[in-house]
């Protein structure tokens, strides 16, 4: 997996994958310069980063991979909390694995587990 990261967004971000399985797939990023808005608090845009990307890696988990590739169709975020520094940690979880669409929910956390963030992606299934 991680050298499927390499030049890509997730690794400019420092984004990690911790866990990765279909049903269940949780990242890491730091909350650095790399993901800071310029008042020095994490920039939304790195949390809904993080939140598909991780939904991504679970779609990409469920399909044919000879035969299909996801592409994220829409994401929307409620961000419920900040931080200047740590880690941001996204949980993403199926809601519907279908043979068209997906739809997966991301809960974004920091590391004493208070909640920072949630989002709902969609995710196509196209043929290659």
């Amino acid at each position: 997996m991680k050298e499927m990261m390499t030049n890509t967004l997730m690794e400019t971000l420092g984004m990690e994958v911790l866990q990765a399985d279909p049903e269940k797939v949780i990242m890491s990023m730091p909350v650095d310069t790399r993901t800071h808005q310029p008042m020095g608090f994490l920039h939304g845009g790195a949390n809904v980063a993080l939140a598909e990307s991780a939904a991504s890696i679970g779609g990409f988990l469920n399909i044919d991979t000879d035969k299909q590739q996801v592409f994220g169709i829409e994401i929307n975020a409620n961000h419920i909390k900040s931080k200047r520094d740590g880690y941001v940690y996204a949980t993403a979880t199926p809601v519907h694995l279908g043979g068209r669409t997906m739809v997966w929910t991301i809960e974004l956390t920091d590391e004493e587990e208070q909640l920072l963030s949630v989002s709902r992606c969609t995710l196509g299934v196209v043929p290659l």
